[in-house]
């Protein structure tokens, strides 16, 4: 019996299970990495799901040392040691920087004239979107890939190579409960079902069995990760649900867990405009004053802003007019809808707008008392549907009203 998470481990990109979208045959980062076009790039998503196998393949397949690192731990002169190292070298090495959104600004600053002058592959990898953390050099000089958990049929195909490694066979019972139990996460199916033929030795293996390891792992088989993402999922699901008990509840496990209070606080302003809106236009500001309020004070204080700011997201009034509305009108855009934009609304600040016809017929609305009728596109388009609820309601009412007036 051997380590299967190693033995399993792809050495190819024909050999990796899972993201079809990003590494399938049309994939655009499998082209990337077969053109031999892709240089810096981030990969964020849940634990086990192929993240450093990914880079590991990159570095075997262009040729490069890899080195890997953990930006937790990361020291300076770790970097600097590195890059020197490596000058004169017919290839470059691959720097893999494991849980990227925790770089500091300093260590991005010593990466970003290697990045510049390509010294180096820059290949970082997260639990969590890397994006906030990353300067805007960092970002506009990198590729930015989000890793999905692995699907059913993924796993399936998993444990069939196992089988096949262990030369023995997996009950459906069994199967079904390593797929439920692992939440998308390879490394968690395989790690269980090697402890569980440790254990059963001879005899069958058996749901039983892999319930008794899993109850007396860490998290219940959850990996710090995942319960990250399933806290955080969770407090967003009982905002939007109106919950204020449930939230303060995940919350406070978010805080006990030792969760940055900054990511909380981003998650509610998301959460202030998408799930609450017009509806209650104050939740945004509020939010967003949590938001500064948290990165300005820090914990412990941060837990009192943070509860005031989630009691007042759960009790107010709900509406997702915002997203709804943007995502149409980019959908409508991504489809081909693009209106030249009127005459009359198109800019008219400089020498010889006039001839051009632009601006002549426009109407300003404070010369009519706030209000006047005429287009603003060049054929009809609605994305917006107010809804009856709190505020939004007299916005509504208001629109209505507005058009109701003549011409």
């Amino acid at each position: 019996m051997g380590d299967l998470t190693k033995l399993l481990r792809p050495t190819a990109l024909d050999q990796i299970v899972g993201q079809r979208r990003l590494l399938g045959e049309n994939g655009a980062l499998r082209k990337l990495i077969e053109a031999n076009a892709l240089f810096h790039a981030f990969f964020f998503g849940p634990p086990g799901t192929g993240k450093t196998t990914l880079a590991r393949i990159i570095a075997d397949a262009s040729g490069r040392v890899c080195f890997e690192l953990n930006a937790t731990s990361l020291a300076v002169d770790e970097l600097r040691a590195i890059f020197e190292s490596s000058k004169g070298a017919l290839s470059k090495p691959l720097i893999f920087i494991d849980e990227a959104h925790r770089l500091s600004k300093n260590r991005q600053e010593v990466l970003l004239p290697v990045m510049e002058r390509s010294d180096a592959m820059i290949i970082g990898a997260s639990t969590e979107n890397p994006f906030f953390a990353l300067t805007g050099a960092i970002r506009s000089r990198s590729l930015l890939f989000e890793f999905l958990p692995l699907d059913r049929a993924d796993l399936q195909t998993l444990l069939d190579r196992a089988e096949a490694l262990e030369n023995k066979s997996l009950s459906p019972q069994a199967r079904e409960y390593l797929i439920a139990s692992s939440g998308g996460d390879a490394r968690a199916a395989l790690k269980l079902l090697e402890f569980g033929l440790i254990v059963s030795g001879a005899q069958p293996l058996s749901v039983e069995t892999l319930k008794t390891i899993r109850q007396n792992a860490l998290n219940d088989g959850t990996s710090e990760d995942e319960t990250h993402y399933n806290l955080a999922s969770a407090l967003i699901k009982s905002l939007r649900g109106s919950d204020p008990d449930a939230a303060i509840y995940y919350l406070a496990r978010l805080i006990r867990g030792g969760e940055d209070p900054r990511f909380i606080a981003r998650r509610m302003v998301i959460f202030a405009s998408e799930d609450i809106g017009n509806a209650n236009p104050n939740a945004a500001l509020l939010a967003n004053a949590c938001f500064a309020s948290v990165a300005a004070i820090g914990m412990p204080e941060s837990r009192i802003i943070l509860s005031q700011t989630a009691i007042y997201l759960a009790c107010s009034p709900k509406s997702n007019t915002a997203i709804v509305a943007i995502d149409m009108a980019l959908e409508a855009i991504d489809g081909g809808l693009i209106l030249e934009v009127p005459d009359h609304l198109k800019d008219a600040h400089y020498e010889g707008a006039k001839k051009l016809g632009r601006g002549l017929t426009y109407k300003y609305p404070h010369d009519f008392g706030g209000f006047v009728k005429q287009a603003y596109t060049a054929a009809s388009v609605h994305f917006v549907d107010l809804k009856p609820i709190a505020y939004e309601k007299t916005i509504a009412e208001w629109l209505e009203k507005l058009r109701a007036l003549d011409p």
